[in-house]
């Protein structure tokens, strides 16, 4: 009886990562077009949520395996092109009369979002992928030890990936200015800073296993 207990406790634990893990990806996709200030860096609002991704990708590809984390993460693209086509039936649909003054507004906030929305289904894919084929093969050469390096090792380069495909799709060409040089200018501090982000959730990605097996470890 308490085993079963706990197997459903596990079960709750892992759909609620699952949620977090496709909310986080959407949500990055929706706030990503607002630009805030970090320090002298401006970057988007969904830079708080990409660390958290794959923070969840390794939390479930140690405790629940690759095949399990790679049908997440078809679901989620799956939800993130479903997302996108919504969003370009809702701009094609013409707004109710008392909508039709917010409607340009609406309009251009999403219609200038497509090829961002684009680049990051396309970076989200082949980063994600990336970082569970690595956390496995480095799992394997460490036989199942150092976490922390495994954990880093996977997510500092699937950052990088999922930065430079995102950027160059997203911006490269958009005016003069955005050359091949100005990328890497985008790209570099973009990526210094979510290398930050993925060292210091280093140690969430111990609370989340021993979280999802702690009793099955006691």
């Amino acid at each position: 009886m308490n085993l079963n207990t706990n197997n459903i406790s596990v079960g709750r634990k892992i759909i609620l990562m699952q949620i977090i893990f496709v909310t986080s990806i959407i949500l990055a996709n929706i706030v990503g077009i607002k630009i805030i200030n970090v320090f002298s860096l401006n970057v988007s609002m969904g830079i708080w949520l990409i660390p958290i991704t794959f923070l969840i990708t390794d939390v479930l590809a140690e405790v629940k395996g690759r095949k399990f984390v790679s049908n997440l993460i078809w679901s989620t693209a799956i939800a993130l092109i479903f997302s996108f086509l919504f969003i370009q039936l809702s701009i094609l649909i013409a707004p109710a009369e008392r909508f039709a003054e917010n409607n340009p507004a609406f309009v251009t906030i999403f219609k200038n979002s497509s090829r961002m929305f684009i680049a990051s289904v396309i970076a989200f894919i082949i980063s994600q992928f990336h970082d569970i084929w690595a956390f496995e093969f480095w799992k394997k050469k460490t036989k199942g030890k150092y976490l922390w390096l495994r954990n880093n090792l996977s997510t500092i380069v699937s950052q990088f990936i999922d930065t430079t495909i995102f950027i160059f799709i997203a911006f490269y060409q958009m005016t003069p200015k955005f050359d091949f040089a100005f990328m890497w200018q985008l790209i570099l501090p973009y990526y210094t800073l979510k290398v930050i982000l993925a060292i210091i959730d280093t140690p969430f990605a111990y609370l989340g296993i021993r979280w999802l097996k702690g009793k099955e470890d006691a």
